[in-house]
């Protein structure tokens, strides 16, 4: 006769945990925040900036017509540089080796040329084409004909030359977010009769818009600022405004503030529709780790009553 003796069961040791004292950090904060007061006092009571003539300049007409300007810019070179983009991501992804070799060199190109360069050229194409034709190509008759002089003004330049470089960009953010997609969606689609162009519209497109908007949005803030290079082809937006201004007053800092002022604007406005976009793509995507702990949650058996 076996006798078995029962093990008590092991008391548990009260978890006392305490937060060790971190003294570095708290120095660390204290120093940013005084660097920060004093940098704050030392801006304001700089009589050099000028903040009345800052403050009168704020809304000054001129300003605010270069604002629109950049706005303008900012908004049609981002819709068609997704629009390019897109194009070119589908053609990389084809299986035709002549639209992936176009779309790679259009890729390889824009991206590997600075854009101060593209906006230049753009503004002085007149002298490579003079002018523009629609008829028969190889020297046929033309039906329609334009001087480029005309055609090319700044703002046409500027949208040219930051739509088309945005595009090469853009391209490779739709490829990252196609690619994304879990294959077998796409073959589930196919197998269903959808069509390539069916599939890509309401199947992949759809699903890749939560990695595409993330990096569009920062594309589309850092186009913002970008818009400011087109003052070297006195293309009218914020800072080539600002520039004429103070050629005229000499108040060179004063200037350049109110135009960083607007940018700073701008950019916060851009940063917080961004947020509520990626949130809004964000609905109905269930997290790797939520499911995970939801399929590790044990299961509960009612009692019997």
């Amino acid at each position: 006769m076996e006798v078995t003796q029962e093990k008590a069961p092991a008391a548990e040791l009260p978890i006392d945990a305490v937060r060790p004292a971190r003294p570095g950090r708290w120095l660390g904060a204290a120093a940013a925040l005084l660097f920060l007061v004093w940098l704050a006092f030392t801006v304001i009571v700089n009589e050099n900036l000028h903040w009345d003539v800052i403050v009168a300049y704020l809304a000054d007409g001129r300003i605010l017509g270069g604002l629109w300007v950049t706005i303008q810019l900012t908004v049609l070179s981002m819709a068609i540089g997704l629009a390019l983009g897109v194009l070119a991501a589908v053609m990389q992804l084809s299986d035709n080796p002549v639209l992936r070799g176009t779309s790679a060199l259009y890729t390889w190109f824009f991206r590997g040329t600075p854009l101060l360069v593209q906006l230049i050229f753009w503004f002085n194409i007149g002298l490579v084409f003079p002018t523009f034709a629609i008829g028969v190509p190889f020297g046929g008759p033309k039906l329609i004909e334009w001087q480029a002089n005309e055609i090319i003004t700044p703002f046409t330049a500027a949208l040219l030359g930051l739509a088309i470089n945005e595009g090469a960009y853009m391209a490779e953010i739709v490829r990252a977010g196609i690619r994304s997609v879990d294959p077998g969606q796409r073959e589930a689609a196919e197998s269903l009769g959808m069509s390539h162009r069916q599939v890509l519209r309401r199947v992949v497109l759809p699903q890749a818009m939560r990695v595409i908007i993330p990096p569009t949005g920062n594309q589309f803030i850092s186009m913002l600022k970008t818009t400011s290079m087109v003052s070297v082809i006195a293309g009218a937006e914020l800072l080539t405004v600002a520039q004429r201004i103070y050629l005229g007053n000499f108040e060179v800092i004063a200037m350049l503030v109110v135009a960083s002022i607007w940018y700073v604007v701008l950019t916060t406005i851009a940063s917080v529709g961004q947020h509520f976009v990626e949130k809004r793509f964000e609905r109905g995507h269930v997290r790797l780790s939520s499911r995970v702990r939801r399929n590790l949650r044990p299961l509960t058996s009612k009692e019997p009553s």
